[in-house]
């Protein structure tokens, strides 16, 4: 008797969440695999799940007919939108739906699908329409081109968000930062470690125990899976047109949890010493430029603050004086000090890009700079010349590392052109 698709749902896996490895050759006609499984996570998505199933049936039919799937995993969502998807099979041979009723998240909804997927290469893409499904035929042009990752990234050429507000802009880079500084030798690998729309070979995650907290998969993969060469397409992230957005403050506490977790695992010092070589000749031209800059920090110091001057105030002095020398190093630090990569992102808009990036950060540096700055000549009563040297040595590591990441990108990253 056939059995009547629209109407069954794929099965919630249970147990640990390991990707299974292809099956033996004996086992490939049982098995039916395909080239690409793409999974969907949802939740609340009735509005926004129609269009994106035809949007990628459609161009996923063009260069993969027959040898694609899509798997639409649901939470369980008040709006019924695994219905919604699931009265689509009939329609989309190429469409499975999972209703989840025991689990919650979408870092283990990706999961749950790539454990029932069938395909040698795994992706995910939100189901709200934010990530432009036309960016998925460079995401795998790009990945048979040698990758084991491509991630779709806001952060690089191409790149961008649509209409974020300055505070959502400021917890997506205050994220990234707060990564680098808990877990660098896996959030330092790509620009844009918050992505929710990527594609790799299931071999470099198969048979690993993953073990995600909250909203962001590609963290957890890149922590835990055995990936090598990692790929970037630019993507500009889109506003929603349909629903509600699910960013709220509890996804910013699991993610630091996520963290956390990923941060105390075991073997993760080998992989530190692995992924991170530090770059010993750019720090020395870092330092060297930061010389010239305390001779500025120093002078600029010295005329607006000292008795026999105009003698202003403490604080007020440090940041006009700190100010200076920022807009002094970044000018030496990108002709001299990063100049290579400079010459990569050549123009003025660039360059002013670059310049914001750096006083943000450096913006960081001096807040810590002016509190161990009142710390040690207020309350220590060291010598404000003393103090004001010191307070600068503490920063320029600060300083260099996240420059270094974010001003100016020095991962390796492959745009390809549309198929």
């Amino acid at each position: 008797m056939e059995i009547n698709r629209s109407k069954v749902l794929v099965p919630e896996p249970q147990g640990s969440l390991v990707i299974p490895k292809l099956p033996s050759r004996g086992q490939i006609a049982v098995y039916n695999p395909v080239y690409f499984s793409l999974v969907i996570p949802t939740y609340q998505e009735s509005k926004n799940i129609a269009q994106i199933i035809r949007l990628i049936g459609k161009l996923l039919d063009e260069i993969l007919p027959d040898n694609y799937e899509l798997i639409v995993v649901d939470d369980n969502s008040p709006d019924r939108t695994w219905k919604k998807a699931q009265s689509l099979v009939a329609e989309y041979s190429q469409l499975q739906v999972m209703r989840r009723q025991r689990e919650r998240g979408l870092a283990t909804a990706v999961i749950r699908g790539w454990q029932v997927a069938r395909g040698e290469i795994l992706g995910v893409i939100d189901g709200d329409l934010q990530h432009p499904p036309e960016i998925l035929l460079n995401l795998l042009q790009t990945l048979e081109q040698g990758a084991d990752l491509v991630i779709a990234s806001r952060h690089i050429d191409r790149g961008g968000v649509s209409d974020w507000s300055i505070v959502r802009r400021f917890l997506s880079r205050g994220a990234q930062i707060l990564g680098l500084i808990m877990l660098p030798e896996v959030v330092a690998r790509v620009s844009d470690p918050m992505s929710g729309y990527f594609v790799l070979h299931r071999r470099a995650i198969a048979g690993h125990k993953l073990n995600p907290v909250g909203y962001k998969i590609l963290i957890e993969v890149l922590g835990r899976g055995n990936i090598d060469k990692i790929s970037e397409v630019g993507y500009v992230f889109q506003e929603r047109q349909q629903g509600e957005t699910k960013v709220a403050p509890k996804q910013y506490v699991q993610y630091l949890q996520h963290l956390l977790r990923l941060s105390l695992a075991r073997g993760r010092i080998s992989r530190l010493k692995k992924y991170i070589q530090f770059p010993a000749s750019r720090f020395i031209r870092f330092c060297l430029v930061g010389l010239s800059g305390v001779f500025v920090d120093m002078t600029i110091f010295y005329l607006l603050s000292d008795p026999t001057s105009l003698g202003w105030g403490l604080t007020r002095s440090k940041i006009m004086a700190a100010e200076l020398a920022i807009i002094n190093n970044f000018c030496w630090n990108d002709r001299w000090t990063f100049g290579d990569i400079a010459n990569l992102q050549p123009g003025w808009g660039m360059r002013w890009k670059r310049l914001l990036k750096f006083n943000l950060i450096c913006l960081g540096g001096l807040i810590l700079n002016v509190l161990l700055l009142n710390l040690l000549f207020n309350l220590l009563d060291i010598n404000r010349y003393l103090a004001n040297l010191t307070a600068i040595a503490a920063v320029t590591i600060w300083n260099f590392w996240l420059n270094y990441k974010l001003s100016w990108r020095v991962t390796k990253v492959k745009c390809s052109e549309r198929l």
